[in-house]
């Protein structure tokens, strides 16, 4: 099927004067929308915990850790992971975000670490937090997924199949829709596995086996999806076999199996940062 028509700029401001039009993009707003219902689904969660940390004036402060560590952690991982030799000759483009390239390993690497910091300075169970952000995170997952849908973007591999899309762009053939793949894995299914997690109670008794389970079944689609998404251009497929996302996913996937295990076998009072 062909490519549907969808303009990736949403809206224009202006223009005025000598300056604009101001374009916004999908893209843009899926980031603003996601943070928008992450942390409103968050702070219910965390009326939920009642007298337990995060409190939801938690939510409300850490969100201004948050935004500067998903934004610059995801800028930076796509400079170092994806395309190190060309930042290095141009560092000046690594500030230019407004041109793409943002990579989520490095995202959940950089709220990971606002989370770690904003924990030990308000003396609280990190995990406790994290579980929280974890069930919020699959809403901004599934939105950024679809608006690179939108923009044409991480597209899939050339495919015989009814569904294959021909994305502009490319060499005309079908291929898979593997943004929308990646919208109902990391975004749909993940978060209905995440909120039966949270109406079983484990993120008060068990705390960390929701961020355990969060980083294992991200990495596990991810690697799966990786299968038929077009490799990184700059990059292609090392030893012609695996791409970068799924060389990334590989220490996601253990990370979280080793949370899940440590949160089982620790109680939740021994579980400090």
């Amino acid at each position: 099927m062909e490519f549907p028509a969808i303009d990736p700029v949403a809206f224009q401001i202006g223009p005025y004067y000598d300056i604009g039009p101001f374009e916004v993009r999908w893209y843009a707003l899926a980031y603003l929308v996601g943070f928008l219902l992450g942390w409103g689904y968050a702070l219910r969660l965390a009326d939920g915990l009642r007298k337990e940390r995060p409190y939801k004036t938690d939510i409300d402060d850490f969100m201004v850790w948050a935004i500067p560590g998903v934004i610059i952690g995801g800028r930076l991982g796509y400079v170092l992971f994806y395309n190190f030799s060309y930042f290095a000759a141009n560092p000046l483009e690594i500030l230019q975000v407004w041109h793409g390239g943002m990579s989520f390993h490095g995202g959940i690497i950089g709220v990971s670490v606002a989370m770690v910091l904003y924990a030990w300075k308000h003396k609280f169970n990190v995990f406790r937090l994290s579980d929280v952000v974890a069930c919020a995170a699959p809403i901004g997952l599934f939105l950024g997924r679809i608006a690179n849908f939108v923009n044409a973007e991480l597209y899939g591999r050339v495919t015989d199949g009814p569904w294959g899309v021909i994305f502009p762009g490319t060499d005309g053939q079908p291929r898979h829709p593997s943004q929308l793949y990646e919208a109902a894995l990391e975004g749909v299914l993940l978060f209905i596995m995440l909120f039966v997690m949270v109406r079983l109670r484990l993120h008060k008794t068990i705390p960390g086996a929701i961020t355990g389970l969060f980083l294992f079944m991200y990495g596990f689609f991810r690697f799966l999806v990786e299968y038929v998404r077009e490799p990184d251009e700059q990059l292609g497929l090392f030893f012609e076999v695996i791409s970068m996302g799924q060389i990334l996913c590989l220490p996601m996937m253990a990370l979280g199996l080793a949370i899940i295990i440590y949160s089982i076998i620790k109680k939740p009072d021994d579980i400090r940062i």
